[in-house]
């Protein structure tokens, strides 16, 4: 039986990925990235300052962090606006998978005592809000460390490599990239991956949705992952242009 995806998309095809660079707003890094009808604005900011468990570190280093939010119009039923510091618990478990993924090619020590915030809103969601996050967010990132002013500092040393990340999954038996909603609801496992430019794994977050998946299932996930990131990679490293770092 042959197996046909929405839009005709091959199992290891992405959704279109278009890059709006910069965008609206006044952060030195402002980035909206779309992949098929997901749209996340990604935003960096710089801060001269780290947290206050962070003073006093000698040699000075700095921080990379991030929040994560969906906007009541990203999706239906509308979702309830997060208030007064309160964040869900998908909310927190998604931005510090944030937060970790870009801290890891990032080099504390020649950032400097100063931090930088990553935004991640989704304006419209329909699968694969997390990974597109991390891989606008890096965009925005760089973006946001070139920017940065200061006698001596170098900002190409600030990053060790460059990271992006994906969704990959189990449907109907067969392993599939980049999951849109209705594949996602549906799907057998679930699965997301980061890794960075040179293909080293940050984090691989896998579930078996319904039954289990065997070690042959996970190595195809694995392989149409890393066939995604490559070239998700790419697409960033054409959208930054003479500013990629890695």
């Amino acid at each position: 039986m042959s197996f046909e995806r929405p839009g005709g998309r091959k199992p290891d095809e992405l959704r279109p990925i278009t890059v709006e660079r910069p965008y609206l707003g006044a952060a030195p890094g402002r980035v909206l990235i779309r992949a098929g009808r997901t749209a996340v604005l990604c935003t960096a900011s710089v801060d001269e300052s780290v947290p206050p468990w962070k003073k006093g570190e000698i040699p000075p280093t700095g921080w990379v962090t991030a929040e994560y939010s969906m906007l009541p119009g990203s999706t239906a039923p509308r979702k309830q606006r997060e208030r007064g510091g309160k964040v869900d618990g998908r909310s927190t478990e998604i931005q510090r998978l944030i937060g970790r993924s870009l801290r890891s090619v990032i080099d504390t020590v020649a950032l400097g005592a100063r931090t930088i915030s990553i935004d991640c809103d989704v304006l419209e969601a329909d699968g694969g809000t997390r990974t597109l996050s991390i891989t606008g967010g890096f965009i925005a990132l760089v973006d946001a460390v070139s920017s940065i002013q200061a006698e001596g500092f170098d900002w190409r040393k600030v990053f060790t490599g460059s990271i992006a990340a994906v969704s990959v999954g189990i449907l109907g038996g067969n392993p599939i990239l980049d999951l849109e909603y209705v594949e996602d609801s549906r799907a057998e496992v679930d699965m997301n991956v980061v890794m960075t430019g040179a293909g080293h794994f940050v984090e691989v977050q896998g579930t078996a949705e319904k039954g289990t998946f065997s070690y042959d299932e996970l190595q195809q996930q694995l392989a149409i992952a890393n066939k995604g990131i490559r070239e998700l990679t790419a697409i960033q490293k054409q959208i930054l242009g003479d500013l990629w770092p890695a």
